[in-house]
C-alpha cells in the first residue's frame, strides 16, 4: 500500500474516532500511533512515541500555556472586566448601539490579558448583557456581540492558540504574538462598523443609552490603567528581551495577582478557583498538543504534506487560489468541529503546503488562526455561541446564530484585507531583531 493510501486511511480513521466521540486530543494519538505500527512497525511507533513526547514536553517552553491561562483566570475572577465595561461605556455607551461597541472595546482589552475566546464570552456576557436588556436592546444584536466579541481573546495576544500554532510549527511565538496585534485591532474596528450599519439599518436593534460628561469619560478611564499595564508588561518585556515567553507568562500572571491583591479583590475561593481553571484547560490544551505530535510525526512518515505541496504548486492555478480553498477548508472544518482542535489537526497538512507555496510563515500563522477562529461562532458547534446560551436561555439559539451571521461577513473581510496587505501582520515582527 502506497504512504499516500496509509495517511489518507490514518486521516478517516481520526475522523471516525472523533465521531464516535472520542476527545479530539486522544483520537489524533491513537490514529498517529496505529498508522506508524502498521506503516513502520509497532516497536519503531513505540520508541518514536517516547522520543517524541519526551521531547516536547520535558521542555520548559510549554509552562507558557497554563500561566498564560493563569494570568487570564485571575484577571477574570476579580473584577477588572467590570471596570474595563464600564470605562468602555462611559465613552461610546451614549450612541446608537453604543452599548453593544462597548462590548466590543471591552472585549479588545480584556483579550489582552485572557487567550481563551470563551472566557472573554462568558465575562463580557455576565457584564454586558443584563446592561442591553434594561436599554432595550434587540436580543438578536446583543447576544450576537457578546458570542463574537469573545472570538477577540484568541486573535489579541496573549493567545492560547498563537501558542499552539507557534510550539506546533516551530515558529517564534514572540512573532506570532506581535503578528496578532494588528489583525486584532482590524477585526475589532469591522465588528463596530458591523454594529453601526446594523443600528442604522434597524435603529430599534440598539437604543442609545445615556449621556455621560466628559469630566465622567475622564473619571472613568483608570478602568483600563491595569489592563494597559499587563500588556505593556508582558508584550513590552517580550519585545526590549527582558523576557523569555515563558518568563513573561509568569511576570504577567504575578502581576496580575499583585492588581487583585491591591484592589482587595482576591479571595482565597476566586484564587483557588482560578487554579482549578487553568488546570482544566491546560491538560485540554495539553492533550490536544500530544496528539498533534503524534498524528503530525505519522503523517511526516508518509510524506503526505510533502506530497501536497508539490501537487498544489504545480497546479494551473493561482496561488492564492489555493490559499482560499485551504481558508475554506478551515472556515467549514469550524462549522463541524472544536476550532482550535480542527487547527492542531490540519496543521501538519496545511501549514507546510502554504509554506511551499512561498508564503510567509508568521503570516501563515495569524490567518490560519484567524480562519479557524470563526468556527468558534457558526453553527452547529460555535462554542461561543453555546455559552451565550447559558447566559440567556430565554433566548432561542437560532436567534444568536442569525445575528452572528452579520459578523461573519466582518470576519471574511478582515481575511481578505489581511491576504491583499500582508504587511499589516509582518508589520510588527518585522520590527524585531
Amino acid at each position: 500500500m502506497s504512504p499516500n493510501i496509509v495517511a489518507i486511511i490514518g486521516i478517516v480513521v481520526m475522523l471516525v474516532f472523533m465521531f464516535l466521540r472520542m476527545p479530539v486530543g486522544f483520537a489524533m494519538a491513537l490514529a498517529g500511533f496505529l498508522g506508524m505500527s502498521y506503516f513502520i512497525s509497532p516497536d519503531a511507533a513505540f520508541h518514536i512515541l517516547a522520543t517524541d513526547i519526551w521531547g516536547r514536553f520535558s521542555t520548559y517552553g510549554l509552562t507558557v500555556i497554563p500561566l498564560f491561562i493563569f494570568m487570564g483566570f485571575i484577571c477574570f475572577n476579580s473584577g477588572i472586566s467590570v471596570r474595563l465595561y464600564d470605562t468602555a461605556y462611559k465613552w461610546v455607551g451614549q450612541l446608537r448601539g453604543g452599548i453593544a461597541m462597548a462590548t466590543i472595546v471591552a472585549d479588545e482589552f480584556f483579550a489582552a490579558i485572557c487567550g481563551s475566546n470563551t472566557a472573554t464570552a462568558a465575562t463580557m456576557g455576565t457584564v454586558a448583557l443584563p446592561q442591553m436588556k434594561k436599554y432595550g436592546y434587540d436580543p438578536l444584536l446583543s447576544t450576537s456581540t457578546v458570542a463574537t466579541g469573545g472570538t477577540l481573546g484568541v486573535v489579541i495576544p496573549p493567545s492560547v492558540v498563537l501558542i499552539v500554532i507557534g510550539l506546533q510549527t516551530e515558529q517564534s511565538i514572540i512573532k506570532l504574538f506581535f503578528g496578532g496585534i494588528l489583525p486584532g485591532i482590524l477585526l475589532g474596528v469591522l465588528f463596530l462598523i458591523t454594529i453601526y450599519v446594523l443600528c442604522r439599518w434597524k435603529p430599534h436593534f440598539g437604543p442609545a443609552g445615556e449621556k455621560t460628561s466628559f469630566k465622567e469619560k475622564i473619571a472613568a478611564f483608570p478602568g483600563v490603567l491595569e489592563v494597559l499595564a499587563l500588556f505593556a508588561l508582558v508584550l513590552g518585556g517580550l519585545y526590549a528581551g527582558w523576557f523569555t515567553p515563558t518568563e513573561a507568562g509568569a511576570a504577567g500572571a504575578f502581576g496580575a495577582i499583585i492588581i487583585a491583591l491591591a484592589r482587595r479583590e482576591l479571595t482565597w475561593q476566586r484564587f483557588t478557583k482560578s487554579i482549578t481553571e487553568t488546570l482544566r484547560t491546560s491538560c485540554m490544551v495539553m492533550v490536544l498538543v500530544t496528539g498533534a505530535v503524534i498524528f503530525g510525526r505519522f503523517l511526516t512518515a508518509t510524506r503526505l504534506p510533502f506530497f501536497l505541496a508539490d501537487w498544489a504548486s504545480a497546479l494551473p492555478i493561482p496561488h492564492v487560489g489555493i490559499l482560499a480553498i485551504v481558508l475554506l477548508i478551515y472556515i467549514i472544518g469550524g462549522c463541524l468541529m472544536d476550532a482550535l482542535g480542527f487547527l492542531v489537526v490540519t496543521i501538519p497538512i496545511f501549514f507546510p503546503l502554504l509554506i511551499a507555496l512561498g508564503y510567509d510563515p508568521i503570516w501563515t500563522g495569524i490567518i490560519l488562526m484567524m480562519a479557524t477562529t470563526m468556527g468558534a461562532i457558526t453553527p452547529p458547534v460555535g462554542v461561543n455561541v453555546y455559552v451565550v446560551k447559558g447566559l440567556v436561555p430565554d433566548v432561542p439559539l437560532e436567534t444568536i446564530f442569525k445575528g452572528v451571521s452579520f459578523y461573519l461577513a466582518a470576519c471574511i473581510i478582515s481575511l481578505i484585507i489581511l491576504v491583499a496587505f500582508p504587511q499589516i501582520v509582518l508589520f510588527l515582527p518585522g520590527l524585531m531583531r
